[in-house]
This record gives structure tokens, C-alpha cells and sequence, in this order.
């Protein structure tokens, strides 16, 4: 019947209206809070950089020093750190670092390695939780806004499971963010640390106050709580990124099947009125026989 056919059809382009607004609202936050983590990440590639010449120097005015997060061993038991979001509607942004890390963990099992998880973000903790993967630690509501007490309680676990030999080595997977329309999933090591080699950073003479070895001691757990910051905030980043891409997608798609809708709506509605005008015609000409 062409009337039921035009009200289902209306229907439906009220409910991808209402959709299209909360997208469109999405869009905008995403394209807000973009701004903010780009001057986020900015703002901590200094401290970033002055920290790892700082460690580069005095490890190499200490000469040989022996420290429990420098001390390699052999891989038995790997520590995976996953960075996702605890939020969906990212487009591809939570499947293409779960994917990479899950390929880690199928290599250590091919390898006889055991391994333990550090999930950052409900959507990797649902996945591998259901998947009945070892979970050994979860951070939930991080991602969105990490401030540097977040990294420095995930640190703290990394370095203390390390440092007791609960995991022989750590390796974060997060997502790299290069541009608002460029972030790629990739592997970073954390522990064991290795210094900078010669010729990657600024040789610079300092007077040492205490002994060097000293205070590398004392930096390396800061160096550490820094690298998982920034990896926080660069991951950060790209959920905005990929959010408002996704949801302006989304954007996109609906109007265009409201368009495609309203075009449907307009051929049953001319069907409508024709099968009314058959309809009177008919009953004219029937009282005129009459």
C-alpha cells in the first residue's frame, strides 16, 4: 500500500536524522579535543628529548654501570602493554593496535614464550579478556585525558613487575600520532631500557652532584614514566583524530541516505496521489453511468 510504504519511509529518515545529529555532535567534540592533545603531544617532545640526552650523557660518563631496568636477560616470559580506548566509534583506530599486538602474542606462543598482559583501555581489556588471554593488569579511563599520574602508576607496575621478574622484557603497542589524517599502530620497547648510543644525542660536559651512576639511577624510572606518556598522549591524540573522521564519515552516509530516502518518499507519495486520482476518476465515472 503506497500510504504504509510513505510512513515507513518518513520514519526512517527521522531515525538517520536523529542519528545524524549525534554524529554531527560527535564530529565537533572529537574536532575540539583534537586541538588540545595535538598541544599536548607538542608540549612534551622537549621534556621528551632533553631526557633521553640527559640519560645519554651520564650513562656514558658512568662507563659501565649495572642497574635492574638496563640488566637484559633472556626472553621468557613477555610483557605486552596495549594502548586502546576505552571508547568505540573510532573507526579503525582500537582494531589496528589490537590487531598488531595479537600478532605479537601468536609469535611468542610460536616461540614457546608466555606472556602477560598490560591492557590500557576497555576496549583492549574487552577483546582479550574475552579471547581468555592472561591479563595481568587493566587502566581504564586513561585514554581519553591521561595526565602524568596515569603514567606514572602504569610505570610504576611495569617496572616493579620487571624489576621482580615477572616479565623479562615489556613492549608497548599504541598508535603513532603523525598528523590529523596520518596515525599508524606500531611497537615501541620499554624495558629493558637501552641508552642512547653515541652520536644520537648532544654531548654536553656536566658537573655531577652526586656521582653520575647516582644519579642515572635515579633518572631511569623517570625515564621510563615519560616514555609511557608520551605514548598516552600520542595515542590520545589519534583517538580524536580517528573519531572525528569516523563520525564525519558517518556524517556523510547519512545525509546521503537521506537524500536517497526523501527521493523514496517523493515517488510514493506521487503514487499515493496518483492511485487517489484513479480512484476518484473511477468513482466519477461510475455515478455518471449510474
Amino acid at each position: 500500500m503506497p500510504g504504509a510504504e510513505l510512513r515507513l519511509i518518513r520514519r526512517r529518515i527521522r531515525t538517520v536524522q536523529s542519528t545524524m545529529k549525534i554524529t554531527r555532535a560527535m564530529e565537533m567534540i572529537a574536532a575540539s579535543r583534537i586541538v588540545r592533545a595535538q598541544q599536548r603531544v607538542g608540549a612534551g617532545q622537549p621534556y621528551a628529548a632533553k631526557m633521553r640526552e640527559v640519560v645519554g650523557n651520564l650513562s656514558q660518563a658512568s662507563g659501565t654501570v649495572t642497574h635492574p631496568l638496563l640488566a637484559a636477560r633472556p626472553l621468557g616470559t613477555a610483557g605486552i602493554m596495549v594502548v586502546a580506548s576505552d571508547r568505540g566509534l573510532a573507526g579503525a583506530y582500537n582494531t589496528n593496535v589490537i590487531r598488531l599486538a595479537e600478532a605479537r602474542l601468536h609469535e611468542h606462543i610460536a616461540a614457546g614464550v608466555s606472556s602477560r598482559l598490560y591492557v590500557v583501555g576497555k576496549r583492549a581489556l574487552t577483546y582479550f579478556r574475552y579471547r581468555r588471554y592472561h591479563i595481568e593488569r587493566s587502566f581504564l579511563g586513561v585514554t581519553d585525558s591521561p595526565t602524568f599520574d596515569d603514567a606514572r602508576e602504569i610505570g610504576h607496575v611495569l617496572m616493579a613487575d620487571y624489576e621482580g621478574g615477572t616479565v623479562d622484557g615489556v613492549e608497548a603497542f599504541s598508535t603513532r600520532y603523525l598528523s590529523g589524517l596520518t596515525q599508524r599502530a606500531a611497537a615501541q620497547q620499554l624495558l629493558p631500557l637501552s641508552p642512547p648510543e653515541v652520536g644520537e644525542t648532544t654531548v654536553v660536559t656536566y658537573s655531577y652532584e652526586p656521582a653520575a651512576p647516582i644519579l642515572l639511577a635515579g633518572l631511569l624510572p623517570s625515564y621510563v614514566e615519560g616514555a609511557v606518556f608520551g605514548i598516552l598522549l600520542e595515542a590520545s591524540a589519534s583517538e580524536h583524530a580517528a573519531r572525528r573522521r569516523a563520525m564525519k564519515a558517518a556524517t556523510e552516509n547519512a545525509e546521503e541516505l537521506t537524500r536517497i530516502l526523501t527521493r523514496r518518499a517523493n515517488r510514493a507519495r506521487q503514487a499515493e496521489i496518483t492511485t487517489e486520482i484513479s480512484e476518484i476518476v473511477g468513482g466519477a465515472e461510475a455515478l455518471t453511468r449510474g
